[in-house]
């Protein structure tokens, strides 16, 4: 995956699967994910017969009580629509990749090029799906949903155990919508020292955009938001996700803050050089002050602009003698200072 691979910017995913049954909800995800300038869009490869037992349900508060096995056959997407959102998505200059669910889902997306894998939390301790995925060699991104630290750890070294070093390991809370005291954003940072080889990032089903905003500033280096072009249109994903205008927001912001962020050395920034002259305080002429005379609290002190001699020298200075005549309101300069 280009973007992802190469940028050094926060890398940000809209999550679009779920959220579509034909090309043409697609399509229009695909158009306002572009529009909003992220990286990538994802969808969710499954089929309900691999993924569910028909005794599975859903207790959540976006579905409410109800079977898994028939939302999954309801909302799953077959290989030719596959096809035709990675292209659309590709066309469109974005990254896109899925979350397979079984094997078999696995290599109808290997058919299809896929950039990466992302792997959902329902899986993040499905070991064996964990190394089938990471042996593609392609990037791998992990959410950890659910998952104690130690199941992360056992999942990190089975992935690396194919040889495939180019994990994201994803801080995610699996409860939709997660409120606020549920999100454990420091959990991400544990994760970056845990593992300081890989890059964290977070996968976030709040509403709204300050979670991933507040990630972004602890240290995520990818977001995944979930996307809809409808927050009211029929599916369990839709009132959770952004919709184009936060997502909009969201990428906006993201990217002032990398701008924001800087460089990280503590010096005057470019845009001081002025202020940094006329500012800043220095020794100031209070009083005339003929040659030869001595320098005291009574005729020089501390004021704006700074460019004379620096407020630190001010005991240095008192009781020196003036080499010329100085007025009132002249800056001290160096040369206006006998050394002896």
């Amino acid at each position: 995956m280009s973007r992802l691979k190469e940028t050094n910017h926060i890398y940000i995913i809209a999550e679009i699967g779920g959220n579509f049954t034909n090309f043409e909800q697609a399509k229009r995800l695909i158009d306002e994910a572009s529009n909003c300038n992220v990286d990538a869009v994802k969808l969710q490869t499954y089929k309900a017969d691999t993924l569910s037992s028909k005794k599975a349900i859903f207790d959540m508060e976006n579905t409410g009580v109800t079977g898994q096995y028939e939302l999954f056959e309801k909302y799953s997407i077959g290989e030719d629509l596959h096809r035709q959102v990675f292209d659309y998505a590709r066309s469109r200059g974005l990254d896109v990749f899925s979350s397979p669910s079984h094997r078999t889902d696995v290599d109808m997306l290997e058919k299809l090029d896929c950039d990466a894998y992302k792997i959902g939390s329902d899986d993040g301790a499905n070991i064996p799906l964990l190394k089938y995925i990471a042996s593609k060699n392609k990037p791998v991104i992990y959410a950890t949903g659910m998952c104690t630290l130690e199941e992360v750890k056992e999942a990190v070294e089975a992935m690396k155990s194919t040889g495939n070093e180019d994990i994201y390991v994803l801080h995610a809370i699996t409860a939709y919508p997660t409120h606020a005291e549920d999100v454990n954003l420091l959990a991400m940072q544990t994760m970056a020292r845990e593992f300081p080889e890989l890059k964290v990032g977070y996968s976030d089903h709040t509403l709204g955009i300050t979670a991933c905003l507040c990630a972004a500033a602890m240290g995520a280096q990818v977001l995944e938001k979930h996307f809809t072009y409808d927050k009211n249109a029929e599916g369990p994903d839709h009132m959770h996700s952004a919709d184009p205008a936060e997502m909009k927001a969201l990428v906006d912001a993201v990217r002032e803050f990398e701008i924001m962020k800087g460089s990280g050395i503590k010096e005057p920034a470019r845009a001081e050089a002025v202020t940094r002259k006329n500012n800043r305080k220095s020794l100031v002429v209070c009083e005339d002050i003929k040659a030869g005379e001595l320098f005291t609290q009574k005729n020089i002190d501390v004021k704006r602009p700074g460019y004379g001699i620096a407020p630190k020298y001010y005991e240095d200075i008192l009781g020196k003698t003036a080499a010329k005549d100085l007025k009132k309101e002249d800056i001290l300069q160096w040369e206006d200072v006998n050394n002896g």
